[in-house]
């Protein structure tokens, strides 16, 4: 069976990324593989976690000859992904990278959607922000990636409660518990399934 080409990036520890790899040892992704893993952060623990599970790394840095996203361009091309997936890559994509890849870029956001999101909303920000509004639930959401951010189309959403007496790390670790670690496969697989499908398509015309 064809499988859709994915490319993780990745600036951090790689929770997300880990939950993508179990997901596909697990058979939950079933229509994709994960080829490469891409980082802007050379000590990031998320490429040992690639490395222990036989899966290529490349580090993209900035103050060399290509900027950032032409590195990444370069990368992708030459190992023809077919689904760009950001696992806490925290970098903001411009126009120019986005719009060469539509809706083959997804990403994961740890709120409800259009709820604290946006430019300034990432990490802990996002649950400090839900707290001091005083909200009752949140959650995560997984959305295509486009030029504004968090702007592009929503895929899945899953809610999560806040408790009375959370933190933001208390309950940054519930919603990557209970929604991140769950929709985020299962959205990829969703759209590798798809990318699929339209390949299968085109070859039949």
């Amino acid at each position: 069976m064809t499988t859709a080409k994915i490319a993780v990036l990745v600036s951090g520890g790689g929770t997300n990324l880990q939950a993508l790899i179990d997901a596909q040892n697990n058979n939950i992704i079933k229509h994709g593989k994960i080829e490469l893993v891409i980082s802007n952060n050379s000590e990031a623990y998320a490429l040992t976690r690639a490395r222990e599970n036989s899966i290529d790394t490349a580090i993209v840095k900035r103050g060399t000859e290509m900027d950032i996203e032409d590195q990444i361009i370069k990368l992708l091309d030459e190992y023809e992904i077919d689904l760009i997936v950001l696992a806490g890559f925290m970098c903001i994509l411009t126009e120019k990278f986005t719009s060469r890849y539509p809706e083959r870029i997804i990403n994961v956001h740890p709120s409800l959607i259009p709820s604290f999101c946006g430019k300034g909303f990432y990490g802990l920000k996002v649950h400090e922000a839900a707290l001091a509004y005083g909200v009752k639930v949140t959650g995560a959401t997984v959305h295509f990636v486009n030029e504004v951010p968090d702007g592009g189309r929503i895929i899945m959403q899953k809610a999560v409660a806040v408790g009375a007496h959370d933190t933001p790390e208390m309950l940054q670790r519930r919603v990557m518990r209970q929604a991140e670690w769950k929709i985020l496969p299962v959205a990829c697989e969703k759209v590798c399934r798809d990318i699929v499908s339209k390949k299968k398509n085109e070859l039949v015309k």
